[in-house]
């Protein structure tokens, strides 16, 4: 039986066992995944994890209630163990409240994507990255397979999405301690592409022997690798375009959505969900579209749970509980790749940002600091690497005033998280020419 017939079995099971007066939704997780773990440029472990989890959720007169039940793959098993979550949410439901805000979609609706892009074997995977790290000390994860998601409700809506994807994070380390952190990650497998990723980290790496280049707080010219820009967008997405932020002014582009501070007209924000890994229906069983939350650097849609619809006389569009963004497409610009250096001239080359956090949330400020391979560069020329050093800077400063120009090439950067199950969000985005950068130490 494979994965979709398993969840198509369960969802009749179900129709044939609420009560009249009973409503359900039903969303289905499941995963086939390689994870193999490197140190020194060696296996160290290397496993398999086949999973399936169901989340019931049972609606009767207002009140609503989940279980969560993972699958053995035995029919008779998964449909003894969903039939006793349904008895279990039964004997709750009384004992709730009924929520003013519950507002599932009672419109039925039909999604099928299976997205099959064969994947590399991992061995084979395996083999290649062992050429490349030869003679280098090599720290990295490898995850990769099909991912599943389903979804279903009383009310006639079903919805299928299947994905491959691939997922490698990697570390160079010099043998004074420094490092270069890398990633490659995606649908199709490229080799070529992969190898031309890791010789750009070993190139930097062979930076890192060099002297540390110390600098005294102040604001420098910068370019931040997409690695880098993705942890200021990571930040930004913390209630950045959901509704329930915005309308209750917490949202850190505030500013933003009420119109009275822009981004460059060169940033446009897309949640865009078609061609993604993400599904084309939320978990609320909403169905997904492409939005354009920041288009020619002006605010637009946002994201609407079905919560925020009730509360706020809001149309849902599909996102999930707390409203964060799980396909993010930011649009290029016009640098070149082989034309960073030489256009940041004398400045910060940044590769990562780690430890960010609000210095002023409100008015869309960020801190954090450098991390890996920070260089710094002199007449188009790498010169040494740089000691770490903490910004402080404003959203609006970094993605407006004082951006210059955005590279034509973008990365793909897939979640990395694995903590119950591999995810399936994303972001697609370029890396940024800044002006200035503020270092405070």
């Amino acid at each position: 039986m494979t994965q979709q017939q398993q969840f198509e079995a369960l969802v009749a099971v179900l129709k044939t066992a609420v009560r009249p007066t009973e409503h359900f939704t039903l969303a289905y997780d499941a995963e086939a995944s390689d994870f193999i773990r490197f140190n020194h440029g060696q296996v160290r472990q290397a496993g398999q994890v086949r999973q399936a989890i169901l989340n019931v959720k049972l609606i009767d007169d207002g009140r609503h209630a989940n279980l969560e039940v993972t699958l053995s793959g035995d029919t008779g098993t998964d449909t003894q163990r969903l039939t006793d979550a349904l008895h279990q949410l039964r004997e709750t439901l009384p004992l709730l409240s009924k929520d003013p805000y519950l507002l599932p979609n009672t419109q039925p609706w039909q999604s099928n994507n299976v997205q099959e892009n064969p994947l590399p074997d991992s061995a084979e995977v395996v083999e290649r990255i062992s050429e490349l790290a030869h003679g280098l000390d090599l720290v990295g994860f490898y995850a990769s397979g099909p991912l599943y998601r389903g979804f279903a409700s009383s009310w006639g809506a079903q919805g299928w999405h299947q994905a491959n994807s691939f997922n490698f994070d990697w570390s160079l380390f010099h043998e004074n301690g420094q490092a270069v952190k890398a990633n490659y990650a995606g649908h199709d497998w490229d080799s070529e592409a992969f190898t031309r990723r890791f010789e750009q980290a070993r190139e930097q790496l062979d930076y890192l022997g060099r002297p540390l280049h110390t600098l005294e707080p102040g604001q420098y010219r910068a370019y931040l690798a997409p690695a880098a820009l993705d942890e200021v967008i990571g930040m930004l997405s913390w209630g950045g375009f959901s509704a329930q932020a915005i309308a209750s002014k917490r949202s850190p582009l505030q500013r933003l959505y009420n119109g009275d501070a822009h981004f460059s007209a060169q940033v446009s924000i897309e949640e865009k969900v078609s061609g993604s890994l993400s599904p084309a229906f939320s978990r609320e069983g909403y169905p997904r579209k492409d939005l354009k939350l920041v288009a020619c650097g002006k605010a637009d849609e946002r994201l609407v749970d079905s919560s925020s619809a009730a509360e706020y006389d809001l149309q849902a569009n599909g996102a999930d509980y707390g409203e964060w963004p799980s396909a993010l497409d930011i649009a290029g610009g016009s640098l070149a790749l082989d034309q960073i250096l030489q256009k940041l001239g004398t400045g910060l080359y940044i590769s990562n940002l780690w430890y960010l956090n609000f210095s002023d949330q409100a008015a869309g400020r960020l801190t954090g600091m450098t991390r890996f391979a920070t260089f710094w560069v002199e007449d188009g020329k790498i010169v040494a690497p740089v000691s770490t050093m903490r910004f402080d800077d404003s959203a609006y400063s970094l993605l407006g005033s004082a951006l210059e120009d955005l590279t034509q090439e973008r990365e793909l950067i897939l979640q990395s998280s694995t903590y119950s199950q591999r995810q399936t969000g994303s972001i697609q985005l370029p890396g940024a020419l800044i002006s200035r950068l503020t270092l405070t130490l």
